[in-house]
């Protein structure tokens, strides 16, 4: 795909990136670079592969699933200024 400086242009006011005229050529050249890479990658042959999440094939290590903080309900409900059928009141903040 050959990316001219009047696309490279009209890409980025349609990006909404300021890009000075004197960028617009290196741009472009990098943007020919990108696209020929691309086409490199989409020749590989990938049939049979799957699909994966990670090239590394680890795994997660996850500690026992237990109980760690107890219901401390009325404690925080006691050092609350103000409450109401168990729930925090706070100060109204939109009219």
């Amino acid at each position: 795909m050959a990316f001219d400086q009047d696309a490279v242009r009209r890409t980025a006011h349609l990006a909404r990136l300021a890009l000075p005229q004197e960028e617009v050529p290196a741009v472009a050249s990098q943007l020919e670079k990108i696209m020929s890479l691309v086409e490199e990658l989409s020749a590989i042959p990938t049939e049979g592969i799957l699909p994966m999440a990670h090239p590394l094939d680890l795994e997660q290590p996850l500690r026992p699933d237990q109980v760690s903080n107890h219901d401390e309900r009325q404690r925080l409900m006691a050092s609350a200024p103000a409450t109401k059928h168990g729930l925090f009141l706070v100060p109204k903040v939109i009219e």
